[in-house]
């Protein structure tokens, strides 16, 4: 059976497994900077512990992959026939957590893939490598004129030759 531990973190509860990768709210540090936490309220696998209400001798280790904000939520508020209408937009500041190794009374338990880190050095190179791939892309070729077809001069012409006719 697989590992886990339920986690308090930022007012609300996570279930979390060795090498899961999650977002809560924000908390200090850096990429790549380890973070413990010791508000472990269960841990669950082979043999079940259940803290009142936490587990003592139990943490769970994580590596902060990065900082960043999550997407825009947008309040709006109306009152009907009186012209009254409000609109906020609101993004908040989360970070996302490799879980690395649960620890407890039972056991020890270690993720098998590694954090995935993105520092502003990472996104520099990236960056980068984009603007090298789109400057070594062959140019596109201008685009042709269509040639335009003698019809509608003739339809002109004809308009033209039925107004004298009257």
């Amino acid at each position: 059976m697989i590992p886990y531990a339920v986690v308090k973190t930022g007012g609300r509860q996570y279930r979390v497994s060795p090498g899961d990768s999650l977002s809560v709210e924000k908390l200090n540090g850096n990429p790549g900077d380890e973070i413990e936490v010791k508000d472990v309220l269960m841990v669950g696998g082979e043999k079940l512990l259940i803290g009142q209400p936490v587990i003592s001798g139990a943490k769970v280790s994580f590596v902060i992959e990065r900082q960043y904000r999550g997407d825009k939520i947008l309040v709006f508020k109306k009152k009907r026939r009186n012209k009254y209408r409000r609109m906020k937009g609101h993004r908040s500041e989360l970070t996302r957590l490799f879980v690395s190794e649960i620890s407890s009374p039972v056991g020890t338990f270690k993720a098998e893939t590694k954090p995935n880190v993105i520092t502003a050095e990472v996104k520099a190179e990236k960056k980068e490598a984009l603007k090298t791939k789109t400057q070594s892309a062959a140019p596109k070729k201008a685009a042709t004129k269509k040639k335009t077809s003698g019809a509608k001069k003739k339809t002109g012409a004809k308009k033209a030759v039925k107004k004298a006719k009257r």
